[in-house]
Parts: C-alpha cells; structure tokens; sequence
C-alpha cells in the first residue's frame, strides 16, 4: 500500500509540472483554420516601446500606431536584416470622420486618429524561427512571425499565411520583410 501510495505521488507530482510547465507556454487553443504563431502581445508596449511612425491606411479609413522594442531600435545596423528580438506593434486606431464618412485630415494632410483602437498585430523575429517555419517555401520570411490581437488584447483567431504573403516582397533594400524598414532605420539614428 505505501508503495502505491509513493507511485501515485510521484505520477501527481510529475502531472502537475507537465500542466504547469506547460500552462506557462500554451495559449489559448486556436480553432483548425488558424495559424498557430509563437508571437505574443507585449503588455506595456504602448509605454515601453518607441512609437517611430504613424500610417494613414486610405482603404481601410483606419491610422496604424507603428512601435518598436527599444532593445532592438538600439541595436539597429545600417545594411544589415533588423536584430534578433525585434518586435514590431501595429496598433490600429479609428480615425475622426466627417458626416458624409470621408476621414477628416489634420494641417499635415494626415488622418487624425481618435484614442479607439480596434486591433494589434505584431511582428517578432526570433533567431532559428525560420527553420520550423509553419509555411511552404514560397512564404518564407525568415524569422519573422506574426499575430493578431483584438482590441483588448486578447488573440484575434484569424489565419496569418496573409501576413507571410503580403511581407515576403518587403524582403528587399534593407526592409527585412517590413514595409516600415526605411523609417524604423531612420528612427535608429535619432
């Protein structure tokens, strides 16, 4: 009986580290059809991170609030791909509109977001994600994956291979599959 007893504790012993090891990684379970992304959102971005540029999005009437981890906007090197641990954090924003719903535009001709944010996506590349990438070939962005949040910030369920497309052509002149590159340099030289 005490030998049971001794095997039923170490069977409960080793369950509860399997479960708490693995409630530390797991999220949420996401449904089939999405992607599953290592990608989390960063709790204190909006203060930690520094904002570098603010994106007018025509189609969509919507302002994209673009941040950057400082670690990595610090450790940026002219001509070379952007830094393991670069997060990147698109926060997108309604913007004020006029009565007939046009975007009404600020003196600089730009859309003058309100405070409403309606989603986040984020961008991380990690050394060695790449090698287990999640998608054929054709879509490989290097270290970079991807994630989208709802506006409270938990998951958006949502298939991110759109994400992996729509980036794979930024993989020139420095970009290191951004579109926002050129101004994440720029912000590094301040």
């Amino acid at each position: 009986m005490l030998a049971i007893s001794k095997r039923l504790i170490q069977v409960g012993a080793l369950a509860a580290g399997v479960v708490g090891a693995s409630a530390a990684f797991a999220q949420a379970p996401a449904p089939a059809d999405t992607t599953p992304t290592r990608v989390t959102l960063p709790k204190d971005y909006a203060t930690a991170f520094q904002r570098y540029e603010i994106v007018d999005r025509e189609d969509r009437k919507i302002a994209r609030f673009l941040f950057v981890n400082k670690e990595a906007l610090a450790n940026v090197k002219p001509g070379e791909a952007f830094p393991d641990g670069t997060v990147i954090v698109m926060e997108n924003h309604t913007v004020a509109m006029e009565a007939g719903g046009a975007p009404i535009k600020g003196a600089n001709g730009k859309f003058i977001p309100t405070g409403r944010v309606i989603s986040v996506e984020v961008m991380e590349k990690r050394k060695g994600w790449g090698e287990t990438n999640l998608f054929p070939p054709e879509k490989d962005n290097g270290d970079w994956e991807y994630a989208a949040f709802k506006a409270d910030g938990t998951p958006n369920p949502i298939k991110l291979d759109a994400c992996y497309s729509c980036h794979l052509p930024q993989n020139k002149d420095g970009l290191d599959f951004t579109f926002s590159g050129a101004k994440l340099r720029e912000a590094a030289k301040r």
